[in-house]
C-alpha cells in the first residue's frame, strides 16, 4: 500500500468559477427590482462564499496560494447581461436567465473536478458542495421557469 500524497487537480478553476458567480450575483442584486429576487441572489452569494471557503485549503495545495481571481466566462457573462438587460423589457428576468446558465457552469466544473482522482478529503468535500451546487441550480431554473 503505497503512502503517496494525491495531487489536487481542478479546485482553482472551480473557485474561479465560484467566485465569478459571486461578483454576478453581486451586480445582479442592483439591477432586479424584486425583494424576494434579491434576498434568493444573496443566499446564492452565500452558499459559493462558504463552498470558496471549504475548497481554499485545496488551492493552496494545488497552486501554493489561496485562488481570488474569477472565471473569464462568467465575467464576460455578466457584461453580456448588463447590456441586453438595459434594452429588455424584462430585466429581472434576463439577469435569473443567465445567472442560471452561471449555475450550470458551476455544476460543470465541480463536475470536471470530481472526474479527477482527488485526495479523499477533497472529493468530500467537492460532493458536499456538488449537492449544495445542483439544490441552487434547481431554484435558480425554477425562478427561471416562474419569471418566463
Amino acid at each position: 500500500m503505497s503512502n503517496q500524497t494525491q495531487d489536487v487537480t481542478k479546485i482553482a478553476d472551480t473557485i474561479k468559477v465560484l467566485q465569478g458567480g459571486i461578483d454576478f450575483y453581486q451586480k445582479a442584486i442592483g439591477e432586479v427590482d424584486s425583494s424576494n429576487v434579491q434576498h434568493m441572489f444573496r443566499r446564492m452569494i452565500k452558499g459559493k462564499e462558504e463552498a470558496i471557503e471549504s475548497l481554499q485549503p485545496f488551492a493552496i495545495k494545488e497552486q501554493g496560494e489561496r485562488e481570488t481571481d474569477s472565471d473569464w466566462m462568467v465575467s464576460t457573462r455578466k457584461i453580456y447581461t448588463q447590456l441586453i438587460g438595459k434594452m429588455s423589457s424584462d430585466e429581472d428576468h434576463t439577469y435569473i436567465k443567465q445567472l442560471e446558465e452561471v449555475e450550470d457552469r458551476v455544476l460543470e466544473v465541480l463536475d470536471e473536478a470530481l472526474k479527477h482522482d482527488q485526495p479523499e478529503s477533497c472529493l468530500i468535500a467537492l460532493r458536499t458542495i456538488r449537492a449544495k451546487a445542483q439544490q441552487m441550480h434547481d431554484e435558480m431554473k425554477a425562478l427561471q421557469e416562474a419569471t418566463a
